[in-house]
């Protein structure tokens, strides 16, 4: 029986191909990820942005890198050299000989198969003077000569080739190892040892080690948890928190301290820069002695914010560079703290922690945003978010003639005027004005509150969870620039007759049945459904020959006569709801009321589905991509995203968590949810829409809710009971209405 033989590769050629497999297989990703694709794409991009944005710091530096060619050209010499010793390890193995050869006696002696004994002979004496040793030939060529002549004419040895391929019989199953034999080497059988051993035992578990160490660190937003624990200590410190304390707070995150983040640099020359820029700043508060406000990597990295607020030039080469990777950490660190101010509040209103944050608080952090893109403090005014316009051109927005305190007041300006205010600026400037304006925004807000899942979704009860839905529209600013348009005189306006405006006030005046027919429906539910199942009841027996017509005229007059005597407070819904059941005499009045009843359905459907519909569009990933925010300071490009929450102004407390829209390109449908009060009365709250990147922006609209007393609670088994006995009670009116029907027809 053969056995199995393991052979290593001596000449190196399946070592080859295994290699060429390995680089070709590593080869590929690399050259998808390191193609310089998209280049020309960001290039045209960049060009459409370069009106509004052309001074922004962003800007300059995401178009200095797309047009940098040296990161290009060595990703290009990378792949090109890669790609060049893929084709040589290709090269080489296709010119490795092919150890394995199927035998075949024919091919060696150069006849046909067909050939008999008589040519097997004369072939094999023309090969064996060519190619015996004795005449000058090769002796292994002789060698495989004579092996095939055995076979073709000894009877065994056909045999054996016939059957096993070989001459010589069964052989020894041989698989190839595609590894130079010198890997097992006794020689070389330590290093080989070494080699395996630092691989998987010191590199594969430092790697995934170290892996797991930095994930655990983080949590899903890319903070880090020191520095998430480190907000929840000192706002619950601290719970009506000021800006400039909150600038202490954010400068004391753990991602601006060298041994949490390796991308912080500390040099030598911070010991000579950082006092100078301390003596030009104010109110930095660089003397506490609070933990870890205290620690050098906080009052550098407070030093380098307030300087960002101030816009303070630093040096390009040491303290810019160090601002700039504080200022790309502080958009996410900002919605980081209000999250945790928001949960604070979730946590004070459930009893498990005793301070609660005032609205001022997650308020003043929002604000921090602003400022950190704007480069700007929050008390300076908002038009210096406007290129070329400097605190000294602001004496002359302010003065007896004009109050230009906004960038809205400023694009409602008559274009004279507003060319007139900012005459010290050239052409070129103006216009770099008026772009910017145009792609400011615009937020309309449409506030509606429901209670979903009842019956009466307009009427909010004690205790309901009351739906807040918002309908925002986003629109630029470029909708509200004056052109210049003359506007016309008032004598104009003042001579319109009064009497136009009079049929208008006509028509929008509701109609008396439509006050309080909602109200009436309620109040007289109980009261109309036994009546008109009643009055159903003698038309069907009527119609059946057990009630005589006076009878069922004289019920349904009684019937009329107790509705007007004061059965219901409100008489134009008395004779809304007299009308159809006169109409029943004619048989018109049970078409209306299916008519309304198809409606009201259809209604019912229509806001099933808008409702569906919401909760898959939140269900749906959200995009981040909205539109670009004119940042002239910050050194990333920011797009609008907006905090949309429930307040309540008058006790300075948050209602609802903010939620963050972050794709708010034209439409966007937000829904809050929060629980109405416990006690009914009427209530009055703000929902309130923040910028996270633009100051003077925010739009408030305040709500009212009429809260009513919570409904009484039916117990589910006895309103069965009752429905039960209903039930049996009309089966047994009509089996005795059947059964007199059946007697009056016999007599």
């Amino acid at each position: 029986m053969a056995g199995a033989q393991f052979e290593y590769d001596e000449s190196g050629g399946t070592f080859l191909y295994f290699l060429t497999s390995v680089w070709i297989l590593f080869l590929l990703p690399v050259t998808y990820y390191l193609w310089p694709k998209g280049q020309v794409e960001e290039e045209k991009r960049l060009q459409k942005l370069e009106k509004v944005h052309s001074h922004s710091l962003w800007y300059q530096l995401k178009l200095n890198k797309t047009r940098s060619k040296a990161k290009s050209t060595a990703k290009k010499v990378i792949l090109a050299i890669g790609w060049i010793i893929f084709l040589i390890l290709a090269y080489k193995s296709s010119q490795v000989e092919r150890d394995h050869v199927e035998y075949d006696p024919y091919e060696i002696l150069q006849i046909d198969r067909g050939a008999s004994q008589a040519d097997v002979r004369r072939q094999y004496r023309l090969l064996s003077l060519k190619h015996h040793p004795d005449k000058g030939g090769d002796e292994d060529t002789f060698r495989k000569i004579a092996k095939a002549y055995q076979a073709l004419t000894d009877e065994e040895t056909r045999k054996n080739w016939e059957e096993y391929g070989n001459p010589d019989g069964p052989q020894a199953t041989t698989f190839g190892i595609a590894l130079p034999s010198w890997i097992v080497d006794s020689k070389n059988s330590m290093w080989v040892l070494a080699a395996y051993g630092v691989a998987f035992m010191v590199i594969m578990p430092v790697a995934v080690g170290t892996w797991w160490y930095r994930s655990i660190k983080y949590s899903a937003d890319q903070v880090l948890l020191d520095t998430t624990q480190l907000y929840y200590y000192f706002f619950n410190k601290t719970p009506n928190m000021n800006v400039k304390r909150a600038v202490m707070i954010l400068a004391a995150s753990f991602e601006f301290e060298k041994g949490h983040n390796h991308e912080v640099m500390e040099r030598p020359s911070d010991n000579v820069e950082l006092p100078q820029l301390m003596r030009e700043l104010s109110q930095l508060n660089e003397k506490s002695k609070e933990r870890p406000l205290c620690y050098p990597y906080s009052i550098k990295a407070r030093c380098l914010v307030h300087a960002h607020f101030s816009r303070i030039d630093l040096p390009p080469k040491t303290l810019e560079l160090d601002r700039q990777l504080i200022l790309r950490k502080c958009p996410t660190l900002v919605q980081e703290m209000v999250q945790v101010v928001a949960q604070l509040v979730a946590l004070a209103h459930a009893g498990r922690v005793s301070n609660l944050p005032r609205l001022e608080t997650i308020e003043n952090c929002m604000k921090l945003s602003q400022m950190t893109v704007q480069g700007l403090w929050d008390n300076k005014s908002p038009l210096l978010q406007l290129p070329h316009i400097r605190e000294d051109n602001l004496r002359h927005f302010v003065s007896k003639r004009r109050n230009i305190r906004s960038i809205r007041q400023l694009a409602t300006m008559d274009e004279k005027d507003r060319r007139a205010l900012l005459r010290n600026m050239t052409d070129e400037e103006y216009e770099d004005v008026m772009e910017v304006i145009k792609n400011f925004p615009i937020v309309e807000m449409d506030v509606q509150s429901l209670v979903l899942d009842d019956e009466d979704t307009y009427t909010i009860t004690a205790g309901a969870i009351v739906t807040v839905n918002c309908k925002l529209k986003r629109q630029s600013m470029e909708s509200v620039v004056s052109q210049g348009v003359e506007e016309p005189p008032a004598a104009e306006v003042d001579e319109e007759p009064e009497e136009e405006e009079q049929p208008e006030k006509v028509v929008n005046k509701p109609k008396p049945w439509q006050k309080n027919r909602k109200g009436k429906q309620k109040a007289g539910k109980a009261k109309k459904k036994p009546n008109k199942t009643q009055h159903q009841q003698n038309k069907k027996q009527q119609q059946n020959g057990a009630l005589p017509l006076d009878k069922l005229k004289e019920g349904e007059n009684n019937r009329i006569q107790e509705v007007k005597a004061g059965k219901d407070e409100d008489s134009s819904n008395s004779d809304w709801e007299d009308e159809p059941d006169r109409e029943d005499e004619d048989g018109s009045g049970s078409d209306n009321d299916g008519q309304r009843q198809s409606e009201d359905d259809d209604d019912n459907w229509d806001a099933l589905q808008a409702r569906i519909n919401r909760k898959e569009k939140v269900l749906e990933t959200k995009s981040k991509i909205s539109h670009t925010v004119h940042a002239p300071y910050f050194p990333e490009e920011k797009q609008e995203w907006w905090w949309l929450y429930v307040a309540d102004r008058k006790k300075h407390s948050l209602i609802t968590a903010p939620c963050m829209v972050t794709s708010l390109q034209e439409e966007e449908e937000v829904e809050l949810k929060f629980a109405a009060p416990d006690k009914p009365g009427t209530y009055q709250y703000t929902v309130c829409i923040r910028s996270d990147s633009y100051l003077d922006f925010d739009v408030m609209k305040s709500i009212k809710l009429d809260v009513k007393e919570a409904k009484e609670a039916v117990d589910a088994e006895a309103a069965w009971n009752l429905s039960e006995d209903e039930d049996e009670n009309n089966d047994e009116e009509e089996d005795i209405s059947d059964y007199e029907t059946d007697d009056e027809e016999e007599d």
